[in-house]
């Protein structure tokens, strides 16, 4: 009789060889990359800076769970609508000036806090605690509206055309940069459903490197730039070699500004219930990695739910405290350690370190802002529709009573007060009582307190 041979893969204490490390450092580089730089790109953030503090932020994430937990922290999508409404970026336009970045970054400082608190508020009196403030009819509302808002950004970025368009050729640019812009979003959207194993982990990347592609060829057949190698070369030339150089991110420090902490700080709402289902996912992959190991170590992963958002909050404050938007632990990196069944915390570790090395790498980033508005407009289009749709799987796997009258009234509100309100004022800011409310801040705020407002005395077997 055989011995039963075990599955291949590691455990969170567990290091593979130093190549293999190496190796799976890279693919969980790979699968984050995309994401968090277009996250700058739309914000008006650096994308080296950006990279860095992804990087940075990770290591702070694995230092405060106590290399229990492991996941990489990446900006999120969340913040962008808020954050822009702070910096006025125009999508793809490149970095802000820095009091803006500043002023945005003492925001995401705050919201920091708002995690941090709600991970405390549950070490100390239970997951139940947190869901009395924050239901699934609130989260999941405000992950819609959150992704909505974003729709419009999305949608115009195709119509912003390069510097060489005259106006004779307009009408031809403008066909050919919707081409680009279908051809990334279809592109990307066949990846992600019929690619397989690692490969199917990557589709965002696959999808601009199509789109690139596309834009290449289409710009060099019609004398249109609409990728501009001036960002890239000194030379402005195809063939070109790029000069190999190194230099530091460029930071910033936060600045006092109120508009940026009503406007972004409330966002952290949002994140918690993504970053939850990410932590039990977690447990159910390593956990059952261990039991067919044989392993008899547990993995209480999901006990640290409190410490995980802790550990996110930490990571919003590290990335903001150096000019880095805000994020949250990436589920592209987690589907792919479930994949693989890689779950080394030393690999993760790796990673970071890599990543704050590439953040230097000065070609790199020049390339990132040669990526035509058009192809990011196909990738917006699919990832800010994505958001939106987590916000209907929150309520859908809560099982939320679309029929009962309290979570009609909340879900309806916040619905309205924050898309109604992006769309109808420019910036988002409704004007009231005498000053400018941000839509979404607005409408987390209302939906909290009408949420606890129409559940006084509400029976406990009643169905939320």
């Amino acid at each position: 009789m055989t011995a039963q041979k075990l599955p291949a893969g590691y455990l969170p204490d567990e290091r593979p060889p130093v190549g293999k490390l190496i190796l799976f450092a890279l693919q969980q580089i790979i699968v984050m990359f995309p994401a968090t730089v277009l996250v700058a790109l739309l914000t008006g953030f650096h994308v080296s800076t950006t990279i860095f503090a992804s990087g940075l932020a990770t290591l702070g994430f694995i230092l405060v769970t106590g290399r229990k937990i492991p996941l990489f922290y990446g900006s999120s999508f969340s913040y962008i609508a808020a954050i822009c409404s702070i910096t006025g970026a125009q999508a793809f336009a490149g970095p802000v000036a820095d009091d803006k970045i500043a002023a945005a970054q003492f925001g995401i400082v705050l919201s920091g806090l708002v995690s941090i608190a709600a991970g405390l508020i549950i070490k100390q009196f239970g997951q139940e605690a947190i869901e009395k403030v924050l239901p699934p009819t609130v989260t999941g509302s405000i992950a819609i509206v959150i992704g909505l808002s974003l729709a419009g950004s999305a949608i115009s970025n195709p119509v912003s055309l390069p510097s060489n368009v005259t106006e004779a050729n307009q009408p031809l640019a403008l066909n050919l940069a919707w081409v680009i812009c279908l051809v990334t979003l279809l592109s990307t959207i066949l990846f992600s459903v019929y690619l397989k194993g690692t490969w199917s982990q990557i589709p965002i990347l696959l999808g601009l490197l199509t789109g690139y592609v596309v834009a290449l060829v289409l710009g060099l057949l019609n004398d249109i730039n609409f990728v501009d190698f001036n960002k890239i070369t000194d030379s402005g030339s195809l063939f070109a070699i790029p000069a190999i150089g190194f230099a530091l991110p460029h930071f910033t420090l936060p600045l006092p500004n109120l508009a940026a902490v009503a406007a972004i700080m409330p966002i952290a709402i949002a994140t918690i219930p993504e970053s939850t289902a990410h932590l039990y996912q977690l447990d159910i992959y390593v956990n059952d990695l261990a039991k067919k190991k044989n392993s008899d170590k547990k993995y209480p992963i999901a006990d640290k739910l409190g410490l995980n958002l802790i550990g996110d909050g930490l990571g919003d404050m590290i990335s903001a405290m150096i000019g880095g938007p805000a994020g949250t632990n990436y589920g592209e990196n987690l589907s792919t350690m479930a994949i693989t069944r890689n779950f080394s915390t030393p690999v993760l570790i790796v990673a970071a370190g890599i990543t704050m090395l590439i953040s230097c790498f000065t070609p790199l980033t020049a390339a990132v802002y040669s990526i035509p508005s058009a192809v990011i407009g196909g990738i917006s289009i699919y990832l800010f529709g994505v958001i939106a749709s987590q916000g209907i799987t929150i309520m859908h796997t809560r099982n939320v009573d679309l029929f009962d009258s309290r979570n009609l009234a909340v879900i309806s509100t916040i619905l309205i007060i924050g898309i109604g309100g992006s769309f109808a004022f420019e910036g988002g800011m409704i004007p009231m009582f005498g000053v400018k409310l941000p839509a979404i801040a607005t409408a987390a705020v209302f939906g909290i307190l009408l949420n606890l407002l129409v559940n006084i005395g509400k029976n406990k077997s009643e169905n939320a």
